[in-house]
């Protein structure tokens, strides 16, 4: 296809059903901080007409900035990549392709991924407005789905980058993983410096037993409002191991709700984050046990320096039929200036007995006295602080699901150390 070339025609059953969500959208009505969900953000500022939705490409090929990601992941399963909504490059290795794998635009799967059901099964509605916002504008929604009984032991990697300016793109993953099957997922999300709008939507189904390993990197220019979710379905005795990371964009919200729906079934949550400048990046979680014996464990884990925003709220909700809980969260944060702000809010609603839940949340400067002892040997100031911040990300990274990527994540958040250790 070459550049500004009108993508091919979808089939008639994703029309249907974009044209059901338009109709079930009507004149969007955008929340407000009078919603506890979204307290403290600077939802005020948005106004939606000033963004364009892409009908054409523009621009063919792997943009560099996508390649370079790439770089450093050996021997993937399967790479997509997404430019301003629009597929330009997927492949899948043929040695999954032979057991059943399939990973590409979801309206190509296959009649036995059944992609007519998954499109919308585990968000439905979506969590608020901008979920179906994306159901109206999403273009090129992606599908993973792996077999029962199928272990992918290769990285799945999807590159979602914008280039193109004054855009509003809308990135749709659904992922799939049937009974026993293993995957691990990762989905960064780059772009340019230009201004866009994203509301990006990640659906992830978990079958009996399956494992998956789902990490999602956002590094958006600064001109960038993100606004996503990710929503989560835990079947039986299957295991959800779920890793963020926010450095970028003005404004980069997530919010995750994770649902355990079946006995046994696991989900952990992690995420790192660190904001600069202006940032404002906010996270909302939801941990919702709604079957016995199920465990949930989260831990975000942040930096906000210079003028940045940080803001936590999360909430742990047992249902009445989820005996034998075990449920734990637990936010961390450090300001390295007395301008930034960070804002952390863990909640929990119990409606049985026989559980265990907990919280905890931290604001504070780097600790005293960890300094104090990098420093009484010979450490200097910025190197201690260095150290210190570098070690308070470790928990998290050292657990990230596609290890290949990790030395990028440390370099960017080295680079940001580097600029404050020469202001």
């Amino acid at each position: 296809m070459t550049p500004s070339d009108a993508p091919p025609a979808s089939p008639t059953w994703f029309e249907h059903w974009r044209t059901a969500a338009s109709t079930r959208l009507g004149e969007p009505v955008l929340p407000s901080t009078d919603e506890e969900v979204w307290r403290y953000s600077p939802i005020a500022d948005l106004d939606l007409s000033a963004w364009t939705a892409p009908t054409t490409i523009d621009g063919a090929g792997v943009p560099a900035g996508a390649l370079a990601v790439l770089e450093t992941i050996e021997a993937p399963a399967a790479v997509i990549v997404v430019r301003n909504g629009f597929v330009v490059h997927h492949e899948l290795a043929a040695v999954w392709g032979e057991k059943g794998v399939f990973v590409g635009p979801i309206v190509d799967a296959p009649a036995a991924a059944a992609p007519q059901e998954l499109l919308g099964s585990v968000a439905a509605d979506g969590p608020d407005v901008f979920a179906t916002i994306n159901d109206v504008t999403v273009v090129d929604p992606l599908l993973v789905w792996v077999p029962a009984g199928v272990s992918v032991d290769q990285p799945i990697v999807i590159i979602d980058w914008i280039d193109a300016a004054d855009v509003i793109v809308a990135p749709r993953l659904v992922v799939r993983l049937g009974a026993n099957a293993e995957a691990k997922v990762l989905e960064w999300h780059g772009s340019d410096d230009v201004a866009a709008f994203v509301t990006s939507l990640v659906e992830l189904d978990l079958a009996h037993a399956a494992r998956l390993g789902f990490g999602s990197v956002q590094q958006r220019g600064p001109r960038i409002w993100q606004v996503a979710s990710q929503v989560s379905r835990v079947a039986a005795d299957a295991t959800l191991d779920s890793a963020q990371v926010a450095l970028g964009a003005d404004y980069g919200r997530t919010r995750t709700d994770c649902r355990l729906v079946g006995r046994g079934a696991t989900g952990n949550l992690r995420a790192v984050y660190f904001g600069v400048g202006s940032q404002t990046l906010d996270f909302r979680t939801f941990q919702q046990h709604a079957a016995p014996d199920t465990t949930s464990n989260l831990m975000f884990k942040g930096v906000v320096d210079d003028h940045s925003r940080s803001v936590y709220t999360g909430l742990i909700k047992v249902e009445k039929d989820a005996r034998g809980t075990n449920a734990y969260q637990t936010n961390r944060n450090i300001k390295l200036s007395e301008h930034a702000w960070a804002e952390s809010v863990p909640n929990l609603e119990i409606e049985t007995n026989d559980v265990r839940c907990s919280h905890a949340s931290t604001v504070g400067p780097i600790d005293e006295d960890q300094r104090f002892y990098l420093e009484s040997r010979g450490v200097r100031t910025d190197v201690a602080e260095r150290l210190i911040v570098a070690g308070f990300f470790d928990e998290v990274l050292e657990e990230f699901p596609v290890p290949g990527v990790v030395p990028l994540i440390a370099a960017a958040i080295e680079d940001r150390l580097d600029r404050r250790s020469e202001d």
